[in-house]
């Protein structure tokens, strides 16, 4: 790894830093032996002139000259390469320090519209597909790579809001058969004359179609919920605990549950709604999918960041590789839980909610049997850019589907 790991800026920089010491380095050298070869050259030229002045029969004079002429050949070549390599070696690292500084620079400047690509990158991890770079710069492969990016952006886009308006749309035309429906069936069961066998089939009639009202509105919920939370108040999800478990205490008491609350004051910025439903969907799967004589838990607590809502539950064993599935939507567990009696899409709508909001749901085994499910929501939503816009229609209800 070494250089060639981590920030990307810092690796330019440390590439430009390398190249410029290698080549001033190569440079002074390649100085300091031109300057050597000058020096002896000159010098050179300089005795030859001396040995010309001398009588040609003075060959201890010549001997004198040339043993003189050597020993200062000799101080001044090294003097030069002292003078040179300390001189140039600091020149250099002057220059290096300031070259070091401007490669940080102009990396920089270099990689700000990747910069800006990450960050979009990261808005839409958060669900924010409205988003663009739209990068203000000259023609180039970065610039390709961002309308590129961007065109990305779009089919992306149309291709999730489609899917939401098919879901809300698909949803609401269901809704109005079914509660046609509804109304033949209980007007039928309703008449004096109405024999017992076709009471009962009504009731039966009655109940299926209150289970695919269950689940219609659970796809509506769905669908909103994996939108941006446009709805943001201060709400206290004790006091919706509250709520969520009072609506279900009367399912407990037909299961021989006993809910235990354990609420404390958690407030959040978030769509009360949508997080209520979050909360009832818990506290209703984990009553419905437990056993006679066992216990709900329902947990609130805040945190200096984020508050928590946990919900814990007696009930069948799973395990831990099974959890990730009970998120996934129509996804369920029907050996052991009897979950084919849901829709599968109660962690669903509880994961999209939370993360609507900026949090997430996670679940893991109870040691003994049941589930743990733990929501984390942050005490303030971040404030979003203008919103997806998907042409929704109107649903009336939001009864809790389950898992």
């Amino acid at each position: 790894m070494g250089l060639w790991s981590g920030n990307l800026r810092v690796r330019l920089t440390a590439v430009f830093s390398l190249l410029f010491a290698l080549a001033g380095g190569a440079v002074l050298m390649g100085t300091l032996i031109l300057v050597d070869n000058s020096m002896d050259y000159s010098l050179n030229i300089l005795m030859a002139d001396r040995y010309s002045r001398l009588k040609p029969d003075d060959y201890e004079g010549a001997t004198q000259l040339a043993s003189s002429a050597y020993a200062s050949k000799q101080a001044i070549l090294d003097s030069m390469h002292a003078n040179l390599l300390f001189k140039g070696g600091l020149t250099l690292l002057a220059v290096w320090l300031v070259v070091t500084a401007a490669g940080w620079f102009v990396a920089g400047r270099l990689l700000r519209p990747l910069s800006m690509i990450t960050a979009t990158a990261h808005r839409i991890a958060g669900r924010t597909l409205h988003r663009r770079i739209d990068l203000d710069a000259p023609p180039g492969e970065v610039k390709s790579l961002a309308d590129s990016f961007d065109s990305m952006l779009d089919r992306l886009d149309e291709a999730f809001a489609g899917q939401g308006r098919f879901i809300a749309n698909a949803a609401h035309e269901l809704k109005t058969p079914i509660a046609l429906n509804r109304t033949l069936v209980e007007v039928a069961m309703g008449r004096p004359d109405c024999p017992p066998q076709t009471r009962q089939l009504g009731e039966n009639l009655l109940a299926v179609n209150l289970r695919h009202e269950r689940l219609i509105d659970a796809l509506l919920t769905l669908a909103r919920a994996e939108d941006a939370v446009t709805e943001r108040r201060p709400v206290d999800v004790a006091d919706l605990a509250n709520i969520a478990v009072s609506t279900t205490e009367p399912l407990a008491a037909r299961q021989q549950v006993q809910i235990v609350r354990e609420l404390s004051a958690a407030p959040v910025v978030g769509d009360p709604i949508l997080l209520e439903q979050l909360i009832r969907n818990l506290v209703d799967n984990a009553a419905r999918y437990n056993e006679a004589g066992g216990w709900v838990r329902v947990q609130t607590v805040a945190k200096p960041r984020h508050a928590e809502v946990v919900v814990s539950n007696t009930g069948a064993v799973i395990s831990a590789y099974e959890v990730p599935a009970l998120f996934e939507p129509f996804r369920r567990l029907t050996d052991r839980v009897g979950s084919a009696r849901g829709s599968g899409l109660g962690l669903s709508i509880v994961r999209a909610v939370a993360k609507a909001h900026g949090g997430d749901a996670v679940a893991v085994p109870r040691p003994g049997g049941g589930l743990v499910v733990r929501v984390i929501l942050p005490r303030a939503l971040p404030v979003p850019a203008a919103p997806r816009v998907v042409p929704a229609v109107s649903a009336s209800g939001t009864g809790a589907d389950h898992i």
